[in-house]
């Protein structure tokens, strides 16, 4: 039996672990061709969060879609590097036939009071989580439009996309934007029968909040926070009482709005959040 997603060629960025790795094997299983795209390298003002993925992670993603029997086409690119997110998506399509889907995934964590952010630590955030997604949709879009046959593209946002978080001033303002930009898209892209959404996932199960950082945001005025002191606090942001969600959760939202099942789905903001928008 065909998969939901056989024949479409997918790009992915921050593919190398984490929700972009989930996403690029999951769509794969059912059928999609994976461009997979991330810069392996790290940004002074996230370093010390926690670590960058590694090339030799994008290579575990690309054998992790190979398992599947499908193509993936793995390239290390900075989103905030135009010129370099195109040529990698040019090389991806060349190489695999077309673009159909677009998931706008890679993104940085740092954390710190609103009005005592250094400028570099708020500059590098909008510039990843928020004009990385719009370089992301300006390297794709005329692929998409050149095919006319359509296509998707999701955006990952966050609870942060919806409500204000403490703490974290400017990834807020980036994952809102980021719904903005959604919005403008999906209206200008409709001509063309090019879908465009958002996902809004709670904390999600990886290196972004696995790390002393994020832990010292839920277990406030310890100099030492640890996984265990923090899950009181990552379980109260949770309506459903779960302390993060799985990678693979996300991912199958992204299927769902990638999917022809979603074919008249545009616009919307669906969060995968175990209700901690309505919490």
């Amino acid at each position: 039996m065909s998969g939901r997603m056989q024949g479409k060629v997918v790009l992915i960025t921050g593919a190398a672990r984490g929700q972009g790795r989930s996403h690029a094997v999951r769509l794969a299983e059912e059928g999609a061709d994976i461009i997979a795209v991330d810069s392996c390298a790290g940004i002074d003002s996230v370093t010390g969060k926690y670590p960058p993925a590694t090339p030799e992670d994008l290579d575990e993603t690309v054998a992790e879609v190979e398992k599947t029997g499908r193509r993936v086409v793995a390239r290390q690119a900075d989103v905030r590097d135009q010129p370099a997110l195109d040529a990698a998506v040019a090389e991806g399509i060349a190489e695999l036939g077309g673009l159909d889907t677009v998931v706008a995934n890679a993104g940085i964590a740092s954390y710190g009071r609103a009005w005592e952010l250094d400028e570099t630590t708020w500059q590098d955030m909008l510039d990843v989580n928020l004009t990385g997604v719009w370089h992301s949709a300006k390297a794709a879009i005329p692929h998409l439009i050149e095919a006319g046959r359509g296509g998707s593209m999701v955006f990952i946002s966050s609870i942060g996309g919806f409500k204000g978080i403490q703490q974290v001033g400017h990834y807020v303002s980036a994952k809102h934007g980021i719904v903005g930009l959604m919005r403008t898209l999906a209206n200008e892209l409709a001509p063309y029968r090019i879908r465009v959404n958002t996902v809004h996932p709670t904390n999600v199960d990886t290196h972004m909040i696995q790390n002393p950082g994020t832990w010292g945001m839920f277990a406030p005025g310890d100099p030492e926070p640890t996984q265990d002191k923090a899950i009181a606090g990552f379980t109260s942001l949770n309506a459903l009482e779960v302390p993060w969600i799985d990678p693979v959760d996300v991912s199958n939202a992204v299927l769902f709005l990638a999917s022809d099942e979603a074919r008249y789905v545009t616009g919307a903001t669906l969060p995968v959040d175990a209700g901690a928008a309505v919490r």
